[in-house]
């Protein structure tokens, strides 16, 4: 029986988990603003920020098995349009309660526009399709300026109107009971509140009939439509949903930043955060948030090798961002050896790795 399961079976040691996450939660800026520094909680802040960018697109590579490695583009496509209708570039500043949704159902439309010339392609295919689509989004971003100026060119949009409900800005510093929230403290709850949303539609949506869907769309396209799905319309709604969640995430970041340039939406972000998906385990929301965490936090901690490697040595023998990166492609190639379903996998895709390898097993048996 699985911790989960026991959980379930006792009401009060779930209640008393639940309690103790919840204060965790609640008092970690503090705590690592207290025991690291203020720059962790920004890298904290970041944290959810890509948890909610993973399960958007979880939904698409995990649930419905759709490879899509343009899923930045949805990225650019709602922090450009948050960033062009609160700053003094167009000089409109519409509040961040309307830009979120807006934002949220912009990029939802350009997940359809990107899902329907792709139904037929699967595999390699799609991902050479999506691929081209998000360079080409980041290009034109990166081109608008000229004869009319859209987007400011390679320059970016800068000035952009931080996060702010009425008269109550989120950059801020801010005194309740005695206690001063700083604005990075405060960004931190907004993107904690979101981010539970998030993994609440994302649960909701894993065990719903479309969850199945896509499921079965995953597992066998041909036998799903047999069964009577519509696949074109499930696929479509997997582009879509992802596609908002990657809206949400961008309007976000720009409200964060404050600045944005085409150079924050490259292919490498694409793979990071499909990375963060697959070594957590697709298809699983706790694995997707592990595999954040891990790809977001190791990095930046990996950064002090570099005073640990001149108090040792004298002198820095191997440079910490090299380093990184060697750490970061070994520790993806033994998980695709050792652990090809994740870290924390789902329960289906475990067993179809199991089955896979149980079949694999009786044909070398047999030859």
């Amino acid at each position: 029986m699985s911790r989960w399961e026991k959980l379930k079976r006792n009401p009060r040691a779930a209640w008393a988990a639940f309690i103790l996450i919840a204060v965790l939660l609640a008092v970690l800026p503090f705590l690592a603003d207290t025991l690291l520094s203020r720059s962790w909680v920004r890298i904290i802040d970041f944290v959810l920020l890509y948890i909610i960018l993973a399960l958007g697109l979880n939904i698409v590579v995990g649930f419905a098995g759709l490879l899509d490695l343009g899923y930045v583009a949805f990225f650019a496509v709602g922090a450009y349009l948050y960033a062009l209708l609160a700053s003094p570039h167009f000089g409109i500043h519409l509040p961040f309660w309307a830009l979120l949704p807006l934002g949220a159902g912009v990029t939802c439309i350009f997940g359809v526009l990107l899902g329907a010339p792709t139904l037929r392609l699967r595999g390699d295919y799609l991902a050479i399709v999506t691929l081209g689509f998000g360079e080409i989004i980041r290009i034109f971003l990166n081109n608008l300026n000229a004869p009319i100026n859209i987007t400011n060119g390679p320059q970016g949009v800068n000035k952009i109107d931080p996060v702010s409900f009425g008269g109550f800005s989120l950059n801020q510093s801010h005194q309740l009971f005695d206690i001063n929230f700083p604005s990075v403290h405060n960004y931190y709850y907004l993107f904690l509140a979101l981010t539970i949303l998030v993994i609440f539609i994302s649960m909701r949506l894993q065990d719903s009939r479309i969850g199945r869907a896509w499921v079965a769309v995953r597992e066998d396209e041909v036998a799903a439509k047999a069964m009577g799905i519509n696949t074109r319309n499930i696929k479509l709604l997997a582009f879509a949903m992802g596609a908002s969640f990657g809206g949400v995430g961008g309007g976000l970041f720009a409200g964060f930043q404050g600045f944005i340039s085409p150079e924050s939406f490259t292919l490498i972000e694409s793979i990071m955060i499909l990375c963060m998906v697959v070594l957590g385990g697709m298809g699983n929301i706790a694995g997707v948030v592990l595999g954040v965490v891990l790809l977001v936090v190791l990095p930046e901690a990996l950064r002090y090798i570099g005073p640990f490697e001149q108090a040792l040595f004298g002198r820095v023998i191997v440079d910490p961002a090299d380093l990184r990166m060697l750490i970061f492609g070994l520790a993806l190639i033994l998980v695709m050896l050792f652990r090809p379903a994740g870290l924390l996998p789902s329960t289906i895709r475990k067993r179809e790795f199991e089955a896979e390898d149980e079949v694999e097993a009786q044909n070398g048996a047999r030859a």
